[in-house]
């Protein structure tokens, strides 16, 4: 399925970036906001790739676990990109862009243990 293909795709982006902000991390002077923004990366890259084979195996319901899916990506984007631009360019993406992102995130959860308690049987 196309969608399960650009998820992995982007998962594997997010996964990249993930390693790459914890090395700047690691080697910057008060980059802590990279840890975090490296961390959700890491985490949600690794959440994709786990729903997209729990919808390939029909565990999860097909609409809502794609949307639970994205919204990983999403919230995640969101997330690490205000941090990541609040430590090289000083500023936000948005006004509360990193609370977006993480209430996205917490709403995706929500919605793979809807997907879940919804899968075909």
């Amino acid at each position: 399925m196309v969608a399960h293909r650009l998820l992995i795709g982007l998962a594997g982006m997010m996964g990249a970036a993930g390693v790459t902000l914890a090395a700047a991390s690691a080697h910057g002077a008060d980059a802590s906001r990279l840890a975090s923004a490296s961390a959700m990366l890491l985490f949600h890259a690794t959440a994709i790739l786990a729903a997209v084979a729990l919808l390939a195996r029909g565990l999860l319901h097909g609409g809502i676990g794609l949307v639970a899916a994205f919204g990983f990506v999403i919230g995640a984007a969101l997330f690490a990109g205000d941090l990541t631009l609040r430590q090289y360019a000083g500023h936000a993406l948005f006004p509360y862009a990193a609370p977006t992102g993480g209430m996205v995130m917490i709403a995706s959860w929500l919605a793979v243990t809807l997907a879940a308690v919804a899968a075909n049987r």
